[in-house]
């Protein structure tokens, strides 16, 4: 008999090996601490997907909020889709997030804690087509935080040259 052997997936970012990244937010990484991420799911129109297939997002300014018993994205920038003519959406509209129950409760008491906030960190296709979201439960950092972490990239940068130059 030819038996064959599930594969399981690894944890981690290497299991998402097959989606397609569409924005990274790149300034969350600088001005607060990732303590927590969640993937999720959004609440999209179609006009909406087609912008996101063209890659054309920004999750600069994004921020998630508590509301209505649920979490939204707010203020991320979905660009009008061209060719939607009339069945166009709102570029800046709240986007509801996808988020199962216990998940939704835990963020949400986790976001009333003082100094804690929602950051969506990168939309992307997962390996079905379906546009997710990476949320990460961050604090924010400190000048002299920010410093610091520019220091040990600049020494881990330095500690890199070292090595391929001998």
């Amino acid at each position: 008999m030819n038996a064959k052997k599930k594969e399981s997936k690894p944890a981690g970012r290497s299991a998402n090996k097959n989606a397609r990244m569409i924005s990274e937010n790149r300034k969350a990484r600088h001005k607060y601490e990732v303590l927590e991420q969640l993937e999720c799911g959004m609440m999209l129109v179609g006009s909406e997907v087609k912008t996101l297939r063209e890659g054309k997002v920004s999750l600069d300014e994004a921020y998630v909020r508590w509301r209505d018993g649920g979490l939204w994205l707010v203020n991320a920038d979905i660009p009008e889709y061209k060719q939607a003519t009339i069945w166009n959406h709102e570029p800046k509209r709240p986007r509801k997030l996808l988020v199962r129950a216990n998940q939704q409760r835990k963020l949400a008491a986790r976001i009333q804690e003082k100094g804690l906030t929602l950051i969506p960190l990168a939309m992307f296709f997962n390996e079905r087509g379906i546009a997710k979201v990476t949320v990460g439960v961050c604090r924010g950092k400190k000048i002299f935080d920010k410093r610091q972490t520019l220091r040990e990239k600049d020494a881990r940068r330095q500690m890199q040259r070292s090595v391929r130059r001998k």
